[in-house]
């Protein structure tokens, strides 16, 4: 991941480091990497689409029609980018944060894992916020605030120029913050600060959960992550966003949490032949102590959710989002071991290797639900 630089204007990076403070460490969420439950549903991206996730959530009988929790003692684990491209990402956050609480106190759990975009928010590379998201952060005084967030970053602007000897245009800089930081824009960062709503909550997501022999992430692994383990992963990553985040802004392509070949990014497991990386796949599922592994990020182009790998791998991010497919799907893994592909009208049963299962030799061919 690159911070983009808006040409001729203040790196963006720079304009969020005025309302982003050096976060405290803190203790990441429960542990996640033994988990066994009677029943597992799991979601993939998002993207700010709160209608549609609430479909999905009351498709698989776990949210009622005010989508509270009535999934007695089922998981529902959720596998990161939840912001972004839509509108009410607010509302999503807001919703998994309850979920959170209200399957805990009814027996079960909402393992809500982090994302890419998550992280990218958390870095301040805000490219992908929809612009009708700030309205959601909008306030009595959100104007008195931005005018003085506009004359601090004019005045850092004007100085810096002065210093390298450069000309300053303060009329196109400004017209250019003002399209990047419109109202709202100041209570979304500080929101998203270490200390803020939703910053602190994200900051202390994990990456990877292990349920019932299946690893669920957002991205994918190689096999020199995968040899961290779960475990080690999920404190990776919270150690580079809290205690190590001024080193992971400043090169986030070398961390675990914004690298390429990190968790949060890596598609190997979506793209690559399935005949070639078999050995490798076999070697992160040994690592993982895993019998198959789920992940997100990379959109199925049939809007369906889809396995590889003889079931050994899923893909359930089938495109959530209006920008996408706008498809209501979920994956369950019911109380008998049975794995299923859940679609509004139907469910389609998908082949995996049953729990306890060592993971050796990966067939090549796959197995489309």
């Amino acid at each position: 991941m690159q911070l983009r630089t808006p040409d001729g204007g203040m790196p963006r990076v720079l304009v969020v480091a005025l309302l982003l403070g050096a976060p405290a460490a803190s203790l990441a969420a429960e542990d996640v990497c033994d988990v066994e439950a009677p029943r597992v549903v799991a979601v993939g991206d998002i993207h700010g689409s709160y209608d549609n996730f609430v479909k999905v959530l009351q498709m698989a009988g776990i949210a009622d029609e005010d989508a509270h929790w009535t999934g007695g003692t089922t998981h529902l684990v959720q596998t990161g980018d939840f912001t972004d491209r839509g509108k009410d990402t607010r509302k999503v956050m807001d919703l998994l944060k309850r979920l959170q609480k209200e399957a805990k106190d009814a027996g079960g759990r909402a393992h809500i894992l982090l994302g890419n975009h998550e992280v990218m928010n958390i870095l301040g590379d805000l490219r992908y916020v929809d612009t009708e998201e700030y309205e959601s952060f909008r306030t009595m005084d959100s104007m008195r605030r931005i005018q003085r967030f506009y004359a601090s970053a004019l005045s850092r602007a004007s100085d810096r120029a002065r210093a390298a000897g450069e000309e300053f245009d303060e009329d196109a800089f400004r017209k250019k913050l003002e399209k990047e930081a419109p109202l709202g824009f100041v209570e979304r960062m500080r929101a998203f600060s270490a200390d803020g709503e939703y910053g602190s909550w994200l900051r202390d997501l994990n990456v990877v959960a292990r349920v019932n022999g299946i690893v669920f992430l957002h991205g994918g692994l190689t096999p020199e992550v995968a040899a961290l383990g779960c475990e080690g992963i999920n404190k990776t990553v919270h150690r580079e966003l809290t205690s190590d985040f001024d080193k992971t802004r400043a090169q986030p392509g070398a961390t675990l949490a914004a690298g390429g070949a990190g968790p949060l990014w890596y598609r190997g497991l979506a793209v690559e032949d399935e005949v070639a990386y078999a050995p490798a796949l076999e070697q992160v599922l040994a690592d993982m102590d895993a019998r198959a592994i789920v992940v997100a990020h990379t959109v199925t182009k049939t809007g369906k959710i889809q396995s590889r790998f003889d079931g050994r791998v899923v893909m359930i991010d089938v495109g959530m989002a209006p920008a996408y497919n706008d498809s209501i799907a979920a994956l369950e893994v019911a109380g008998d071991g049975t794995v299923s592909a859940l679609y509004p009208d139907s469910r389609a049963v998908i082949s995996m290797p049953p729990a306890g299962q060592a993971p050796a030799g990966v067939p090549a061919v796959a197995a489309q639900p």
